[in-house]
């Protein structure tokens, strides 16, 4: 895929930087009638740590959905961790890497930047 370098963006709740990025996807589960399910899908956002999705499924936080990438034939367990707005293309769901995996998109990320110090 691309050789697209992603510059970090200061945000304590994240933990990597984001990309915009459509990337062609299939994702796999059961939905909430507890059928499994198999659906084309692409990004809006990657990251290191996983990415955000459109999905036509009723899911809910803490599901676990597989993304299979068909560009590098690679497939990985995530949980949903975000359930946003609905369009014509679906939910937008936001998904973390239950493993690690900072290279399944094909991007080269910039390094994590450092946690902040709390203030007491």
């Amino acid at each position: 895929m691309s050789q697209a370098h992603a510059a970090p963006v200061p945000d304590n709740k994240r933990r990597s930087s984001r990309v915009f990025a459509k990337v062609p996807v299939a994702a796999a589960g059961k939905n909430a009638l507890g059928r499994s399910y198999r659906e084309a899908s692409e990004t809006i956002l990657v990251s290191a740590h996983g990415c955000l999705l459109y999905l036509n499924q009723q899911i809910a936080e803490g599901d676990i959905v597989v993304v299979r990438n068909p560009l590098t034939d690679e497939e990985l367990e995530c949980r949903v961790v975000y359930l946003g707005d609905s369009s014509k293309k679906g939910q937008r769901v936001g998904l973390e890497f239950l493993t690690p995996a900072p290279h399944f998109w094909g991007i080269d990320f910039a390094p994590d930047w450092p946690p902040q110090p709390t203030v007491h």
